[in-house]
This record gives C-alpha cells, sequence and structure tokens, in this order.
C-alpha cells in the first residue's frame, strides 16, 4: 500500500502543478475577449477565431482544472447533507462513486473520445464559423481531460481506501471549504460594523 501512497502523491502533485498553471488561462481569456471587444467597438473588425479562441481556453481551464478541483475536495456535492452522514459512510460513498460513476464515466468519455477526435484530425475539420479555428484541438481536449480526471480519480481511491484502513489521516480532515470560509468572512465583516 505504501508504494501505492507514493504513486497518489506524485499524481496529486502533477495535478496540482497543471491545475495552477492552467488556471491562469482565464485570465487569458478575459484579456482576448476584452481586446476583442474592444477591437470590434472601436474599429468594426471582428473575427470568429477570437470568439472561438475564448470558448477554447475555457474549455481548457473547465477541462483540465477539473483533476485539480476533486483533489481539494472542492467538487460538487450536497454538504448539507453529506456533513450529517458519519465519516465511514462518507467514505464508503465515496469509494462507490469513484468505482462505480466516477471512474467508468472517464474511461466512457476516453474510448468515445477517441474516434470522435480521430474522424475530425482525418477530415481537418473546422469550424462551421467563417474565419473560425481548426475543431481537432479542441476535440483532443476531451480525452486528455478525462484521462487526467480517471488518474486523480484513482489517486483519490488509494487515499480514501488508505484512510478508512487507518494508514494515513484524512487530508480533508480540516479543511476549510471555499464557501465555509466566505462565511465566515462575512459574518467578520458584519461583526466590524
Amino acid at each position: 500500500m505504501q508504494s501505492l501512497l507514493k504513486l497518489s502523491r506524485a499524481i496529486d502533485a502533477f495535478t496540482k502543478w497543471v491545475g495552477k498553471r492552467l488556471a491562469w488561462l482565464i485570465l487569458v481569456a478575459v484579456i482576448v475577449a476584452t481586446v476583442n471587444a474592444i477591437i470590434r467597438k472601436s474599429f468594426d473588425v471582428s473575427s470568429n477565431s477570437w470568439l472561438e479562441l475564448q470558448w477554447l481556453l475555457f474549455s481548457i481551464v473547465f477541462l483540465f482544472c477539473a483533476p485539480w478541483t476533486l483533489l481539494d475536495n472542492e467538487h460538487i456535492r450536497i454538504d448539507i447533507i453529506s456533513n450529517m452522514m458519519k465519516k465511514k459512510l462518507r467514505d464508503w460513498i465515496d469509494v462507490v462513486g469513484h468505482v462505480f460513476f466516477l471512474m467508468p464515466l472517464c474511461i466512457v468519455m476516453i474510448i468515445t473520445g477517441g474516434p470522435f477526435f480521430m474522424r475530425s484530425v482525418e477530415v481537418n475539420e473546422q469550424s462551421s464559423n467563417a474565419g473560425g479555428l481548426p475543431q481537432w484541438p479542441a476535440k483532443s481536449l476531451i480525452i486528455i481531460a478525462f484521462f487526467l480526471l480517471l488518474v486523480q480519480g484513482i489517486s483519490e481511491l488509494i487515499k480514501r481506501i488508505a484512510v478508512m484502513r487507518g494508514l494515513i489521516p484524512d487530508p480533508h480532515a480540516t479543511q476549510v471549504h471555499a464557501l465555509e470560509a466566505e462565511v465566515e468572512h462575512l459574518i467578520e465583516a458584519i461583526e466590524k460594523r
């Protein structure tokens, strides 16, 4: 199990490294959108490729940062209900969710995304919009992103099993979620007034 935990730590480090770097593409997307809007309004010149670049940048961030979201335990769940459950039940829900839902979904997306991407490459698929971008790079994101999410799901499964066996402390036990931190910040601001 120690070798699996070592693998999990390596996966986590890679996921965090990728996520922290690619999250900056949101800023690039905002800059592209701003410059595009200024040029369009000022000079009455526009290009669909700039609009599609914004979508592509956002897609990269959304898809490639999903494993980082899973790593930081910030994925969508019903925290109100989850927090009322016993820890052992929450751990089992995580294991079942990863094994029977997350991993199969990732595998299906990788398998079905392959031919989808290959057909696009074979025909050198271009945007249906005049002046748009090639479509195959965007379609490759599906395979890559779901592979990264699958790998991070494996890491999360390794850690959850290790937590359940008492081999490591729960990495999320002392974590303050973003929403909880925001509520605490608002309460402090209200009390200062």
